[in-house]
């Protein structure tokens, strides 16, 4: 049985955003799962890394109550090439959110929606001013999706 691929595609602009980019990369390398796990930025993600990839992570910022532009210009890239052939993937996002994050969860279902992907839980939103603690909720999230794509659950 070959080895499952979990792909973070983290839009991290900031010393925080790099933060929890990297909370997920480590949350989903927990030494008790066996899966590759591969961190691009959405700019860098082309569509042969989603088809190669069993489960997607995304993390992005909310930009005007809307997911940032280089997230947008991920999925504009990358939508047509995987509609086929990853529907049903599992999927999770982290939001970092200044306001709310509502505009940028309701853009997401939409695109996700339309890619029948599998959301594995709501999407975690960061909301409001940088805490510590969005990092461990972060690695607890990739931690949980890549788990349960090695056990075959998602």
């Amino acid at each position: 049985m070959s080895t499952k691929t979990l792909l973070i595609v983290a839009h991290a602009p900031s010393p925080n955003t790099q933060k929890l980019a990297q909370a997920a990369y480590d949350g989903a390398n927990h030494p008790d799962i066996d899966i590759n796990v591969i961190l691009k930025s959405p700019q860098d993600t082309q569509p042969e890394d989603v088809l190669a990839a069993d489960a997607l992570l995304l993390g992005t910022t909310e930009n005007l109550a809307y997911m940032a532009g280089l997230t947008k210009d991920f999925f504009d890239r990358c939508y047509y090439p995987v509609l086929e052939e990853k529907q049903g993937m599992p999927f999770a996002v982290y939001i970092r959110a200044g306001h709310d994050g509502t505009g940028t969860k309701l853009a997401l279902k939409t695109i996700t929606t339309g890619l029948r992907w599998s959301w594995i839980q709501e999407a975690l939103i960061l909301q409001g001013d940088w805490q510590d603690s969005f990092a461990e909720q972060v690695e607890e999230l990739a931690m949980t999706l890549a788990a349960g794509v090695e056990a075959g659950i998602y």
